[in-house]
């Protein structure tokens, strides 16, 4: 049994069948991949395991406790952050103040930015803030505005989000998308060393094969709403399953 167990996920939309029977038992501390065409039922599988969607049928249950109503807002209480595919962040708030936000709103549920001056706690969660953002390369950045920095630098960023709600699930979102091929590295390399350093089980959905061999141990592959095949990247990347779901046979 995994730490994050997917059983009979159906979703529907109107007369669309998004999710069609999936089944996914994904292992605690390991970097497990979902990859497919577009429209195949990742991102709506990815909001179900988030509180965005609630399936139809089905069950999902993260280190055995069930996820199935539990809101968007409240996913960090339960263990589990999320990297959009799009980053989310504060554009006006400094770097810091950014990786602040996400430590009170585990605590206590909310957060008012008016009441920032009176929260008790505060220089506790700003040195956290520093370490997270010393672990992602941009303390030397923590006073700047957030909408002045790169697309990469503000995945650093949205990553030291997720890190200091103390996740044991990090489900990320197309997390290179946009990206340059030399970001698209760094991040690579950062999700490497924070596999290393923190003891945290890591869902990717990804369309960059370089991305998805450089850093998965098991790779699930999902074509109209159902996973088709699942195995190493190795054993996936031949698959005559898999080539046809890529637009009709188009090598990976």
């Amino acid at each position: 049994m995994g730490i994050l167990e997917i059983s009979g996920v159906n979703k529907r939309f109107g007369g669309l069948k998004a999710l069609d029977d999936v089944n996914l038992d994904i292992a605690a501390g390991t970097v497990h991949a979902i990859i497919g065409p577009n429209g195949a039922g990742k991102s709506t599988l990815l909001n179900c395991l988030v509180g965005r969607l609630e399936p139809d049928s089905g069950s999902v249950s993260f280190n055995g406790h069930s996820l199935l109503g539990v809101k968007a807002h409240q996913i960090n209480q339960f263990g589990v952050s999320r990297v959009f595919q799009t980053p989310e962040i504060f554009g006006d708030l400094t770097l810091l103040e950014n990786v602040m936000i996400p430590a009170f709103t585990k605590r206590d549920g909310a957060f008012k930015l008016n009441a920032w001056p009176s929260v008790d706690g505060e220089s506790e969660v700003r040195d956290q803030a520093l370490f997270y953002l010393e672990e992602v390369n941009l303390a030397g950045k923590a006073q700047v505005r957030a909408d002045e920095m790169s697309r990469g630098d503000k995945r650093r960023l949205e990553l030291a989000m997720c890190l200091i709600q103390d996740p044991k699930l990090l489900l990320l979102d197309e997390p290179t998308a946009g990206m340059s091929r030399a970001d698209t590295n760094d991040t690579i390399d950062l999700l490497k060393k924070i596999g290393e350093e923190f003891n945290i089980t890591k869902v990717i959905i990804e369309h960059d094969m370089h991305v998805v061999f450089s850093l998965a141990k098991k790779v699930s592959v999902m074509a109209q709403g159902t996973v088709i095949v699942e195995g190493a990247p190795n054993e996936i990347k031949g698959d005559e399953r898999v080539q046809e779901a890529y637009l009709g046979g188009a090598h990976l």
